[in-house]
């Protein structure tokens, strides 16, 4: 299955959810992440359950600080 993770292309063995796919790509369940599949913001506590499906785009926003 592909889907694409900020515009990069990507394959799955099965679908996945978007808990799966952070774990996968290493990033924490922490604050100041936020998600997107196809520019539509889903919510943290819907992570677990968020099934991906085939050509899905996952937009993965890191808040960082500075001034």
């Amino acid at each position: 299955m592909k889907i694409f993770i900020n515009n990069q292309p990507e394959e799955l063995q099965l679908p996945q959810t978007v808990a799966a796919v952070l774990n996968r790509l290493q990033l924490p369940h922490t604050r100041g992440i936020a998600i997107a599949v196809n520019n539509q913001i889903v919510p943290k506590i819907q992570w677990e359950a968020h099934q991906l499906q085939e050509n899905d785009k996952l937009t993965v926003i890191k808040a960082t600080q500075g001034g």
